[in-house]
């Protein structure tokens, strides 16, 4: 069994797309963003949905991705190719990396820019929280996060419900919607949350119970030092 033939038996998955050929440079955009905003990626040109190739014009190909990466990604997504041979049939290889510039977002056909990550093998638009997620992770966070009460209840609350919507989290947060995407997303980036996302929308859950519990002795420790200035 060749290499290709090798990847084609994966099926399509997280780090993995099919396409027969490319008709829709800011569809394929979509593709080339989520797989830099996520895990990376690679895209197999000339090959079918059941994974029967069927072959493709290399060059033609290799130009509609270039077009799409450069004209309809903001940032530019980087790529590289492989050609490979099956049956005497070409199939391009598309290779994405992890991005170091996340979030990238691709243009649709309403000339609007969003951002996608790569669920499974479907590209999901990216909801307020997580472009912030990659947002503090190419920084060093935000400096206007303030650890209250309300934080310490929607750890209270996650420790015995297990997973909350941005709804219910919002009203514990007690806090508007822009305040609520920066502090969950914060907490995302410190690995002390996590988001589970599903058809019916994003959740979340804690990930580290004792960097809540360093987090609340941290600010415990700050009370008490402020109390004994006065």
């Amino acid at each position: 069994m060749s290499y290709v033939t090798k990847m084609i038996a994966e099926g399509e998955h997280q780090q993995q797309d099919f396409k027969m050929r490319v008709e829709d440079a800011r569809k394929i955009a979509k593709t080339l963003v989520a797989f830099a905003n996520t895990d990376g990626g690679r895209l197999l040109i000339g090959v079918k949905d059941n994974g029967s190739v069927s072959g493709v014009s290399v060059e033609e190909e290799f130009h509609m991705i270039e077009a799409a990466a450069e004209l309809h990604c903001k940032p530019v997504v980087d790529f590289q190719t492989q050609v490979w041979k099956s049956d005497f049939k070409s199939v391009l290889e598309v290779i994405v990396e992890p991005s170091l510039k996340k979030p990238h977002f691709a243009e649709d056909h309403d000339h609007q820019w969003y951002a996608y990550q790569r669920q499974d093998d479907r590209n999901v638009r990216a909801n307020g929280v997580l472009l912030k997620v990659w947002q503090h992770q190419m920084t060093d966070g935000i400096n206007d996060f303030h650890y209250t009460w309300k934080v310490r209840r929607l750890f209270k609350v996650l420790t015995e419900k297990g997973k909350l919507g941005f709804k219910k989290t919002s009203n514990i947060l007690r806090m508007g919607r822009e305040r609520t995407e920066n502090t969950l997303a914060q907490l995302v980036a410190w690995d002390i949350l996590e988001m589970e996302f599903s058809d019916t929308g994003c959740f979340f859950r804690l990930k580290d119970e004792e960097k809540a519990h360093e987090l609340d002795r941290q600010h415990a420790g700050q009370e008490n030092k402020a109390s004994s200035n006065l």
